[in-house]
């Protein structure tokens, strides 16, 4: 075969950061990562976005040097991303926070509202089950980053974590603030309201951890390339044949029945800000897979069925 040779760029002067020579042609960009690596230790491979164009997209960590659009000798631009964090990590301390964080106010520590001990504890019983419902959620999440989860992105920018926990982390402390109130009031259609809630709760909890089961399954040979999701015999997946982000959809499903058994004005503008922010994740997800695959199916939406 005849070997490469890499000219690697920094992406906003233009100078040449370093000449790899004899690179064999069917080298991974994660095995010249790693060449860079060891000439700029500081910038380990997380931290590299190695692209063909100065301003364009980062290429893959499985993408072969041979099947890129370069010639005998291939120019590469490089952007340092900065300090790097792990993913499990990140998911780690933004799930941690609002558990311990809620149970502050339904304990209805003495500093936060200023109360004698006749107020240790709230009359109404719906207060103790969104405690038992908000814990669930959060410990739920946390198990499934621990064994369900597989990043197709090992990392994210460090600076990305202050703002992700005070989303979390400051929203659960709001919620939980007026759930938990001494002038809390409970639904206004009693049981009713509040056992449809739970009902809906609980289904959407397990929708959302089997899409998460479903999707891992996908990588289970250790692979990140894209695949389409598809339906299997639970029923909580049939969701993806009309949906491409089913997950989100039980989420948003979630946060929707603990506003209804909550019925808390803050809750309800969390659960708005999350539908907002998940509908933008789902469609850009949902125009990846029809740029990858021409066979995608053409009845999915991106979080909705048959509507957004």
């Amino acid at each position: 075969f005849v070997s490469s040779q890499v000219e690697i760029l920094d992406w906003k002067t233009k100078k040449q950061l370093c000449f790899l020579d004899k690179v064999e042609p069917n080298a991974t960009i994660r095995e010249i990562r790693l060449m860079f690596h060891k000439l700029y230790p500081r910038w380990y491979p997380a931290r590299q976005s190695i692209r063909l164009d100065p301003k364009g997209k980062s290429l893959r960590d499985e993408e072969i040097l041979q099947h890129l659009p370069v010639g005998t000798t291939a120019t590469l631009y490089f952007k340092d991303l900065g300090p790097q964090i792990g993913w499990t990590m990140v998911f780690l301390i933004e799930y941690t926070g609002p558990l311990f964080i809620y149970f502050l106010f339904y304990f209805r520590m003495p500093f936060v509202y200023g109360l004698d001990e006749r107020f240790t504890s709230s009359p109404h019983p719906v207060v103790n089950l969104a405690c038992i419902c908000h814990s669930f959620h959060y410990i739920k999440r946390l198990i499934e980053t621990i064994f369900v989860h597989r990043f197709s992105h090992g990392t994210m920018p460090l600076r990305n974590i202050v703002k992700n926990c005070l989303y979390y982390w400051g929203f659960a402390a709001w919620l939980a603030y007026y759930i938990n109130h001494p002038l809390y009031t409970p639904p206004s259609y009693g049981k009713k309201q509040i056992n449809f809630a739970v009902i809906m709760f609980l289904l959407c909890e397990a929708g959302n951890f089997s899409i998460h089961v479903a999707l891992s399954d996908l990588q289970r040979d250790g692979s990140r390339t894209l695949k389409i999701p598809y339906p299997t015999k639970n029923p909580f997946t049939w969701l993806f044949f009309f949906v491409s982000c089913p997950n989100y959809t039980y989420e948003v499903g979630t946060w929707i029945s603990f506003t209804i058994m909550t019925q808390c004005v803050p809750v309800g503008l969390f659960t708005l800000l999350c539908f907002i922010q998940m509908t933008i994740w789902a469609k850009d997800k949902h125009y990846t897979y029809l740029r990858e695959f021409k066979d995608y199916p053409s009845l999915r939406m991106p979080i909705i069925p048959f509507l957004l």
